[in-house]
């Protein structure tokens, strides 16, 4: 099974405008979820199968309808039209997609960062320079396209060094074993069946800008404000899970295993991507990435490339444009438009034990 988590084509972006309507705002009982096939995401359709998700939301007499997409992108389409009330994304596809096109969003849940499952290969080299001059063949404008980007950084170059060649995930296994394909970006699973073969080279990863390519689940804000039992809900279920498969035990292996196994390996497989991820298992912890100093100069890092990318609107005239909140109440960007915030509020009732 491909995993098609990251890959904001420009075609996606063009089908969301500003004037895409935000969920209804008002107090309800009923909401949806979607997800979509990722490592870190995972845990959602687990706790969603053995009915976590169910007995969360019946403690706090609400219904939460759990919906998993084959299509990443098309989930957070859907999310921002409205059609959902909270999704699965990263951090710079949540600031591109529903945040460019108005729809004020909450990072509810961090569960997760990229720790090495996103590299840049070359083949016949283990030199990062190596990749001056080359055709790169990666997702053009998905978090692949940002890992190169900031290679390129590392070695004072840009990307007018390199050519990139937009090359689908699944076509990625085929692309590599062709001769002239001699250097890509992608994730896992596709980084380890590339890097056991022949000649390849893991030259630089996510491992080396830690903290960047952060796993969400976003919701809308003024459903939140006006639904709180939905944040508590979503927050219990998931670090339930949490506890679950973070544990050294029979049932955290089961639950591993059959997360691996809906998503097209097995516990080894599964496993062997968790090693390559940060992943939150405390709230406390996750908390404590959200209130980090670190994390502005990241989202900063994220809007100038999707700035300098055209993926901050038409005509938009600054990285600015867009407004993000973090928890100490600071701002980066248009005070006026904010549409992206970063809150601990759920995560920190989590770990105090008050959900």
């Amino acid at each position: 099974m491909t995993f098609l988590k990251r890959t904001i084509a420009a075609a996606a972006l063009a089908a969301v405008t500003v004037t895409a309507p935000a969920a209804l705002a008002e107090e309800k009982t009923d909401f949806k979820l979607a997800w979509s096939i990722y490592v870190g995401w995972m845990p959602w359709g687990w706790a969603a199968d053995t009915g976590i998700v169910d007995k969360w939301a019946e403690k706090y007499g609400i219904t939460i309808e759990v919906v998993q997409f084959n299509d990443y992108i098309e989930s957070i389409n859907q999310y921002t039209a409205g059609a959902f009330d909270g999704v699965t994304a990263t951090n710079m596809d949540t600031l591109a997609i529903p945040s460019v096109g108005g729809i004020d969003t909450t990072a509810l849940l961090i569960g997760d960062f990229s720790n090495g499952n996103d590299a840049l290969l070359l083949k016949g080299t283990d030199s990062l320079e190596d990749v001056l001059g080359q055709d790169v063949n990666l997702v053009e404008l998905s978090v692949s396209h940002y890992l190169l980007a900031r290679a390129l950084q590392s070695l004072g170059k840009t990307e007018r060094d390199i050519n990139v060649v937009n090359t689908s995930d699944a076509d990625m296994i085929a692309a590599w074993q062709t001769p002239d394909v001699t250097a890509a970006v992608t994730w896992n699973p596709l980084v380890a069946e590339i890097a056991a073969m022949p000649d390849a080279h893991k030259v630089f990863t996510s491992a080396d800008i830690p903290g960047e390519i952060i796993d969400l689940t976003v919701v809308n804000t003024e459903t939140l404000a006006d639904n709180p039992a939905f944040g508590k809900a979503l927050a219990g279920a998931w670090y339930e899970t949490m506890s679950i498969m973070a544990s050294d035990t029979e049932a955290g292996r089961e639950a591993r295993a059959a997360m691996g196994a809906a998503s097209g390996t097995d516990l080894a497989g599964y496993d062997m991507q968790l090693d390559s991820t940060k992943m939150f298992y405390d709230p406390a912890d996750a908390a404590a990435f959200a209130r980090s100093e670190d994390l502005p100069k990241t989202m900063d890092a994220v809007r100038t490339f999707l700035f300098d990318h055209g993926l901050l609107g038409v005509g938009a005239p600054s990285p600015d444009v867009v407004g993000i909140a973090y928890p100490d109440g600071s701002v980066q960007g248009d005070e006026g438009n904010i549409t992206f915030r970063f809150a601990t509020e759920y995560m920190d009732a989590a770990a105090n034990g008050d959900l």
